[in-house]
């Protein structure tokens, strides 16, 4: 069973830096894959960055490239997006999944069976 649990988001100015953390309750953390998505108000649900299971493969879209950093730490059950030099439009609910399968970009939700409640991140400019 995955349960997955997000922390970290709040509300920042532009060029600050957040880490969110994805943390599962279950004991096979390290046989999915994960990834972040984000939702901003009246858009569809988007693919922002994906890890393998071992960490050693990752994935970003376009736009957070060079910014954010997805890495995990199977010992604690944990995945984390470091995001730097945020700006307004990162402003969204980000949420965490999983999958068994390592889904390669372009992802969309429909392709991730595990999602966490998600949790708000405002940049103001």
């Amino acid at each position: 069973q995955v349960q997955l649990v997000e922390s970290g988001g709040g509300l920042v100015q532009t060029g600050d830096s957040l880490r969110l953390s994805c943390t599962d309750s279950g004991r096979t953390f390290s046989s999915y894959a994960s990834a972040w998505f984000r939702q901003a108000p009246g858009k569809e649900r988007e693919f922002v960055a994906i890890i393998s299971r071992l960490g050693s493969t990752t994935y970003y879209t376009d736009s957070v490239k060079g910014r954010f950093t997805v890495s995990r730490d199977n010992a604690k059950n944990t995945v984390y997006l470091q995001m730097n030099s945020l700006k307004p439009e990162d402003t969204a609910v980000y949420y965490c999944a999983a999958d068994v399968t390592l889904v390669r970009p372009p992802s969309s939700p429909d392709e991730w069976d595990y999602w966490g409640q998600g949790t708000q991140v405002t940049v103001s400019s």
